[in-house]
């Protein structure tokens, strides 16, 4: 009797196994599990038959990290290329893979010369990120990509100095992590038109993951318009459901303040769109 009852059993296990596999082998159970890289993380939608080449994969579309290059692990246990996620019972909604990177150093690293500065347009100031050894032309090009304001009447000072070469650096100025520059306008008596630059029309490819069912959508804007300007259009446009999104353009991830052209975004290019939020440090 307790031989019969014992073969009931397994017979039970037996069948609850098949079912098991039938499920997973549909590939119709996904879950969430959270990426972290040395930079920050994000979080990526994977179905339990999905294999963790095609995981690696997908980050490579996404950050440029070769998939040669990758490793994911798990509570310290690498991942091994040709097994599933359903392989491994320890991968579960919400767990965190940690992506590190084989003989190089991560993507997207800080730069040393990234440093904030204060810009004080008429009674208001704004906090942007530049770079030490970008030109004055360049720092014009950028407020103008924020307030749309004619570069070529555009005057920069600092410390009482007038920023006058357009061909320096911010260093040359002595220009800092803090310092404060003054951006005000040259008046004209008769403003004309060619006074600020045509702004070329940009057709663009945003591509999101397969958490937003890895569409792809097509978007026209201008190269002055900014990264904070394309995420209202497609929020404001339902394209996307609302959260908080960060985009990445040749393996960079994108400033919110910053024009398409200051990222040097061309015709026919693909932006990338990934749910989260990132900080300073991993710009």
């Amino acid at each position: 009797m307790m031989t019969s009852r014992m073969n009931r059993k397994a017979k039970m296990i037996e069948k609850s196994l098949e079912i098991l596999d039938v499920f997973f082998s549909l590939g119709s159970y996904t879950m969430n599990v959270i990426v972290v890289t040395r930079s920050g993380e994000f979080t990526m939608q994977i179905g339990f038959s999905e294999s963790v080449f095609d995981i690696k994969r997908r980050i490579e579309q996404g950050l440029g990290i070769e998939v040669s290059t990758q490793i994911l692990t798990v509570y310290g246990l690498e991942l091994i290329d040709g097994l599933d996620m359903g392989d491994y019972p320890i991968i579960v909604e919400g767990t965190r893979i940690d992506l590190n990177i084989k003989n190089k150093e991560v993507v997207i690293e800080v730069d040393p010369n990234r440093i904030q500065i204060v810009l004080s347009i008429s009674k208001r100031k704004a906090i942007v990120e530049v770079d030490r050894t970008e030109t004055v032309a360049s720092l014009k090009e950028k407020i103008h990509g924020i307030d749309g304001s004619p570069i070529k009447r555009t005057v920069l000072s600092f410390s009482g100095i007038e920023m006058n070469e357009n061909y320096r650096s911010l260093c040359e100025y002595g220009i800092c992590e803090g310092s404060e520059v003054s951006v005000f306008y040259r008046n004209v008596n008769h403003p004309i038109r060619g006074d600020q630059p045509s702004a070329r029309r940009l057709s663009l490819v945003v591509q999101t993951t397969s958490v937003l069912n890895s569409a792809r959508i097509p978007l026209e804007m201008f190269e002055s318009n900014t990264i904070r300007d394309i995420r209202r259009v497609l929020l404001d446009g339902k394209m996307l459901p609302q959260d908080d999104y960060f985009f990445i353009h040749k393996q960079r991830i994108m400033q919110d303040d910053c024009s398409l052209r200051w990222h040097g975004v061309e015709d026919g290019d693909f932006l990338y769109v990934f749910k989260g939020t990132v900080s300073r440090d991993q710009y």
